[in-house]
C-alpha cells in the first residue's frame, strides 16, 4: 500500500479523535523515562561535577528507552500479515502525531485573548510553552502562541510525517520517543545538562533535516520570498539549531515579526527578532494554523510524488 494513503489515513484518524484523553502510551512512556532514571542515577554514586559518568548514563538511558521499544516494533511488524501491519503502522503514525491537538491548544489561547481574558490566556499558553506567562500582555501571548505553532507544528506533526515515510511505523516511533525524552530530559540546568545532553543532541539530529524541510514547506506556502529571506539571515540566530530556521521562516511566510522579551525558569531572554513586517495580531494564531495545514498538503503532495517516480523507475 502507499505510503502516503497510510499518512492521509493517520492524519484523518487524528483529525477524528483526536489525542487519547486516557490511557496515552506516550503517558506511560514517561512514567518508564522517570523511574529508569531515578535506576540509573541510583547505580554509582555520581556527583554533580562529574560530567562524563553523567553523559553516559543518559545515553544509555536513551538506547534502553528508544532504540530497545523501535526493534520490538520492527520485529513485530516483519512477523504480521500485510493486512494487520498496514493498520497497525496507521495505528502508531496517530498517536504519534498532535495535529488536532495542537489546533486545540492554540484556539484554547485564541478565544479568551478575544475576550480580552489575558488571565485565562496566560494559564493556557502555560501549557503549550516552557516561558513564563503570568506577566505576559495581550501582543507577548499572541506572539507566544504563534510561536508555539509554527515550531510544534515540525515537532508534532511534520518530523514525525518525515520518519514515518523514510523508515515507517519503527521510523516514527523512534522519533517521537526520542523527541518526548528530549522534552524531559533536554534542559540546560544543573539537573540535565550532562544526565540530558545525549537526548538532546540526538533531537537534534533528528530534526535536522525535517526541521529544514519544514521551513521551506512554510515558504511554499505562505510568502515564498520573505520566508527564504528570513530564513537564509535569521534562522542562525536562535539557540535551537532546528527551531531558528522553522520560526524565521514561518514568521516570514506570515509577513509578522516575532521573538523579543521572555523569561524562563526565573531568568530573563531576550530572543531575536525574526521575520519582517508587521507586529503580530490575535489572527495570526489561526493564520499559522492554516499556514501548517497547507504545509502538511505540502508535504502529502511530495510523498506522493516521489512515490509515484519511483513506481515508474521500476
Amino acid at each position: 500500500m502507499p505510503v502516503v494513503v497510510l499518512i492521509i489515513a493517520g492524519l484523518l484518524l487524528d483529525r477524528s479523535l483526536g489525542e487519547p484523553s486516557k490511557f496515552h502510551p506516550l503517558v506511560g512512556f514517561g512514567r518508564l523515562a522517570n523511574g529508569i532514571e531515578k535506576q540509573l542515577r541510583g547505580l554509582i554514586a555520581v556527583s554533580p561535577e562529574n560530567g562524563t559518568a553523567l553523559r553516559l548514563l543518559g545515553a544509555l538511558g536513551w538506547l534502553l528507552l528508544v532504540t530497545l521499544p523501535t526493534a520490538l516494533m520492527a520485529w513485530l511488524l516483519s512477523g504480521l500479515a500485510f493486512w494487520l501491519a498496514m493498520p497497525l503502522s496507521v495505528v502508531v503514525l496517530y498517536l504519534c502525531v498532535g495535529a488536532r491537538s495542537l489546533e486545540e491548544h492554540a484556539r484554547a489561547v485564541a478565544e479568551p485573548l478575544y475576550k480580552s481574558d489575558l488571565e485565562l490566556a496566560r494559564q493556557r499558553l502555560g501549557y503549550i510553552v516552557s516561558r513564563e506567562t503570568r506577566q505576559l500582555d495581550k501582543r507577548a501571548l499572541i506572539r507566544g502562541t504563534v510561536e508555539s505553532v509554527l515550531e510544534n507544528g515540525s515537532d508534532a506533526l511534520l518530523a514525525p510525517l518525515f520518519w514515518f515515510a523514510l523508515a515507517g511505523a519503527p521510523g516514527v516511533l523512534l522519533y517521537r520517543l526520542a523527541n518526548t525524552l528530549d522534552a524531559m530530559w533536554g534542559y540546560r540546568n544543573d539537573r540535565y545538562r550532562c544526565f540530558g545532553w545525549a537526548a538532546a543532541r540526538m533531537d537534534d539530529l533528528l530534526n535536522w533535516l525535517p526541521a529544514r524541510l519544514c521551513a521551506f514547506s512554510y515558504a511554499l506556502a505562505g510568502s515564498l520570498q520573505p520566508a527564504l529571506r528570513c530564513w537564509r539571515s535569521q534562522g542562525g540566530l536562535c539557540d535551537s539549531p532546528n527551531g531558528g530556521p522553522v520560526m524565521a521562516a514561518g514568521a516570514g511566510a506570515l509577513s509578522v515579526r516575532l521573538g523579543g522579551h521572555a523569561r524562563y525558569h526565573g531568568r530573563d531572554v531576550v530572543k531575536p527578532e525574526l521575520g519582517e513586517g508587521r507586529e503580530v495580531d490575535i489572527v495570526d494564531i489561526e493564520g499559522a494554523l492554516r499556514l501548517l495545514r497547507r504545509a502538511t498538503w505540502v508535504w502529502i503532495a511530495a510523498v506522493a510524488l516521489i512515490e509515484y517516480l519511483l513506481w515508474l523507475l521500476r
